[in-house]
């Protein structure tokens, strides 16, 4: 599933990289789909590849907002993980390339459902 570069990219924010998932090109009654059918749905399968650290939260020191804090950033995680099957909408996805291979980064705010082998 998972390529060995894609260790190299780093998912800022509350986005994830998502490999689709092959589409089939036939229906279940056996009628060949053209080529690039799938992709012009509205909605898109593919697994979780790699999250970003999640949804910055405010600073929680009494300094000023122009100085510097020493701390580091604080984040409120996503709910999704690495490995799950996620049905998102395509409209906010956005499409690369990386080695050779179709990849889609998508906020969490357009991921409708996920499905998890274990909770």
């Amino acid at each position: 599933m998972a390529n060995t570069n894609i260790d190299k990219l780093i998912v800022i924010g509350d986005r994830v990289l998502i490999e689709p998932s092959v589409a089939t090109k036939k229906t279940k009654g056996g009628l060949l789909l053209p080529a690039g059918y799938q992709e012009k749905e509205d909605v898109q399968t593919g697994y979780i590849l790699k999250c970003g650290p999640g949804y910055p939260l405010p600073s929680s020191d009494d300094g000023e907002a122009w100085n510097p804090a020493d701390s580091e950033p604080r984040y409120l995680p996503l709910q999704v993980k690495p490995g799950d099957m996620a049905i998102f909408l395509l409209k906010n996805a956005v499409e690369i390339k990386y080695d050779g291979k179709k990849y889609f980064i998508v906020p969490q705010q357009a991921i409708l459902m996920v499905e998890r082998d274990e909770f």
